[in-house]
This record gives C-alpha cells, structure tokens and sequence, in this order.
C-alpha cells in the first residue's frame, strides 16, 4: 500500500480534504497520510495550493514532488513556510483553476494521439502551451488539419474515465503503450488506463495524470505551432483558444 492514498486518482475534481501530517523530510518536505495534490509525473505539473493548520495559519504549497517512488508524494512548502510536525490535521487546498487548466491540456494531449499515430518520444502539460512530441517517420500534418482533428473530438463530448487492468493485460496489449522509450510502471500488478469514448472507443492508454470527465471539457483549443526537433521528431504545441488566421 502507498503511503499516502492519493485521492485524486479516484476523483480529479477533489478541490479540499482534510489530512494527517505522516513526516517532514529534512529538506522540509511534507508527507500526508492521503492528499488531493498530484505530484510531478509522466509530463504533468504538480499541484499548487495551501495547507492550514488547525490554528489557522496557511503554508503555501509551492508544487507536489515525488520521492524514491511515484508513489511517496511530497509537499513542497513556499520559502519562509511555518513548520509542520507528524500528527498535526490539516486541511488541503489545491488551486483549482490551475489544476483544470492542467486536466484540460492533459485530456488534449491524449486526443491528439487518437489521430496522430506514431510513437510518442515526449510530452509535456503547461496551464498555457503544452506539448507532445512524435516520431513521424516521414510524414507531416498542418496545424490547421492537426486543429480540426481535435476540435471535432472535443465538440463530440466523448466521455473521459479510468479503469485498471492487470501487468499481464497490458504485456499481451502492447499498443496501449504509445510513448516510444517510457513505459509505464511496474510492481503493483495493477495498470490504470485513461479511457476515452463509449467503452473506450476513442482512445485507452497507461496514464496517472488527471483529466477531466468529457472531451467538451477541454473548451477551444488548437495547434499553435509544429516544430521540426531532428529529423523525424516533430513537436506539436498545444495552446488554448482558435487557431488564428
């Protein structure tokens, strides 16, 4: 069992809880005994937000790490934080606007996946230019027809959900696994697939991050900009709004 039962996991939308200080590390880093805040992971941002004492005093979580394993997440206090000790309640409170941005980008970076189909060497979510880089072997798409793939996804409104499968599903499926040299990880027995469409028409890959719960979520959304990174890597920026001229 983790440490620390993530609840986001089961619930993306998850804006406050209460928890249990388990231990602060020496560089100050603080571990909860269940948390609301993502950590640093698979391209994504960790949470932003505030922790407050039962006296009322606020510590303001500067970002969510992971330790030795994704599994120990760490709250980074901001410079100048009071201090925590062990046992102390507390009371969770992530940047919600922030964190719906990130789920947003997130879920457009899988959609476009679903049509750009060549093998994944690296990805990353920003609240404001995401992006996701392929092996194109070759072949090119426009922003233009790139936009209009994606948009089309999200005015369908598919819905956005998770299901787990076992290590061994995943090992007779290897296609579920687009990134070209990440795999996702091992040891638990258990693999949690982001699904998209009606039983996973869409789209179905390993993923941790969060996301939200339709395609029509994500909102106006486009390709800003494709870039040449050697001679077959191309990467695709994702930015929110239409695509311009």
């Amino acid at each position: 069992m983790p440490l620390t039962q993530a609840l986001f996991r089961d619930d993306a939308y998850f804006a406050e809880a209460d928890a249990v200080v388990v231990a602060v590390n020496d560089d100050g880093g603080i571990v909860l005994d269940r948390t609301i805040f993502y950590a640093t992971s698979g391209g994504q941002p960790g949470d932003t937000g505030s922790l407050t004492r039962e006296d009322g005093t606020v510590l303001p979580i500067a970002t969510t790490v992971t330790g030795d394993t994704k599994e120990d997440i760490i709250h980074v206090p901001a410079e100048g934080a009071a201090a925590l000790s062990a046992g102390e309640k507390v009371h969770l409170a992530i940047d919600m606007e922030r964190r719906l941005k990130l789920m947003r980008m997130h879920t457009a970076c899988h959609l476009l996946t679903t049509f750009c189909q060549f093998p994944v060497t690296g990805a990353a979510v920003s609240v404001d230019d995401s992006r996701v880089d392929f092996d194109m072997q070759g072949a090119t798409i426009t922003k233009e027809d790139a936009t209009e793939k994606l948009m089309a996804l999200v005015r369908a409104d598919h819905p956005v959900f998770t299901r787990m499968i076992s290590e061994e599903e995943l090992a007779a499926n290897p296609s579920l696994v687009k990134s070209k040299n990440v795999r996702p990880p091992t040891g638990t027995g258990q693999i949690r697939l982001v699904c998209i469409g009606d039983d996973a028409s869409i789209d179905s890959q390993p993923c941790g991050g969060t996301h939200v719960r339709s395609t029509g979520e994500i909102g106006e959304i486009h390709i800003g900009k494709i870039e040449k990174k050697g001679r077959e890597n191309r990467r695709l920026r994702l930015r929110f709004g239409p695509l311009e001229g």
